[in-house]
């Protein structure tokens, strides 16, 4: 896959939603292909997070205290937030089926933000609504 193509997946995560063409082509650029295989282990809850995947192919299941909580598929993201806070992985993530993944990993993204700073105040905006979205949906 290009990426032109890695652009446009990057373009449909939320965290990414204020980010430029521009910007979001750094971030692609700072990216590369990974392939894991059908059973393998993406991301083990409690382990500490330094990178995030975006799917490009295949599907996973994740877990979360052992028990099934969802089936991720591709557009759809694993560990977003370590990129910002490098904190333990909420939940185990598998492969379902071969995968392709675009992965990003922490120390890099963290050089594109010292490079273009607005990066950061566009995520912060982003984060921003998400934090107000929850409150209402958990206070109202």
């Amino acid at each position: 896959m290009g990426r032109t193509e890695h652009i446009g997946f990057l373009s449909d995560l939320d965290l990414f939603s204020g980010c430029s063409k521009k910007d979001l082509n750094n971030i692609a650029k700072a990216a590369d292909e990974v392939e894991v295989a059908a059973g393998d282990m993406v991301v083990d809850q409690g382990d500490q997070g330094t990178e995030t995947f975006v799917i490009l192919s295949g599907e996973a299941v994740v877990k979360r205290n052992g028990r099934k909580i969802a089936t991720l598929k591709p557009g759809d993201s694993i560990g977003e937030l370590s990129l910002l806070d490098h904190g333990p992985r909420t939940a185990t993530v598998i492969a379902d089926s071969d995968m392709q993944l675009l992965r990003l990993k922490s120390r890099d993204f963290a050089r594109i933000l010292k490079d273009s700073p607005t990066i950061a105040i566009k995520l912060a905006a982003t984060l921003a609504a998400k934090v107000r979205e929850l409150d209402r949906k958990i206070f109202g």
